[in-house]
């Protein structure tokens, strides 16, 4: 079965599951999850295209088992990254850019998560990059321990097991099948929607906003921008 590489050939879903296995898939939950640098992996359609393989025998496996490895290893994932921002803390906020770390991110991640708490654990999970970055600013902001483990397994069952299990039920459609390369591409676009939403909004209300005014000491009035709020 061959699927459709959505950006560099070994992205390609199809080929990492024939690659390496249900192991690979393994890895590639856990480091998109929390690890810094997981955010380029393809979350979503990997998850979509193991089921889809189960349920039509390319890949044998029992697909049971499947779901609770997956759920498992983005909990995980997510667990790393609490920790490791707990330990870094707010100092994130001024790591310099580099080919594998964008402060961009950090942002979009640190804004997504003021903007809905806790529950931003269960929402990231199905946003790109934002899902990898969402658990590390909960570590810096240094949530509730109790209420984010809470969250990270709610969250890492309904999108592990929830994409996981979608692809193997429309796996057992013809249609899907036939357009499996448009099925992954419309996943992807489906996943980034979230984000291009919030950037148009984000320009309109810098477009309507009111030119800031200096402040009155002279200071530049933003010495606390991007420093993660307590929860």
């Amino acid at each position: 079965m061959n699927t459709l590489a959505l950006g560099p050939g070994w992205l390609d879903p199809d080929f990492l599951i024939d690659k390496f296995g249900v192991l690979g898939v393994l890895v590639i939950v856990f480091a998109e999850s929390g690890l810094l640098i997981g955010f380029f992996l393809p979350g979503d359609s990997l998850l979509f295209t193991t089921g889809l393989l189960i349920t039509s025998d390319v890949l044998d496996f029992p697909l049971w088992l499947m779901c609770v490895l997956i759920a498992f290893a983005a909990v995980a994932g997510d667990q790393v990254g609490y920790l490791f921002g707990r330990k870094v803390g707010p100092a994130l906020f001024t790591r310099p850019d580099s080919r594998l770390f964008k402060q961009e991110n950090v942002q979009k991640a640190h804004e997504f998560f003021e903007k809905h708490g806790p529950k931003s654990l269960v929402l990231a999970r199905f946003v790109p990059i934002v899902r990898t970055f969402t658990p590390i600013i909960a570590g810096v902001s240094r949530m509730n321990y109790r209420t984010f483990v809470i969250f990270n397994v709610v969250g890492g069952v309904l999108w592990g097991v929830g994409v996981t299990l979608l692809g193997a039920a429309l796996g057992r459609v013809d249609f899907v099948h036939q357009n499996i390369e448009a099925i992954l591409i419309g996943i992807v676009l489906l996943s980034v929607l979230p984000i291009a939403v919030e950037y148009l909004r984000a320009r309109g209300r810098a477009k309507h906003a009111p030119p800031a005014e200096p402040a009155p000491d002279g200071g530049d009035g933003g010495a606390q921008h991007g420093r993660p709020a307590r929860r």
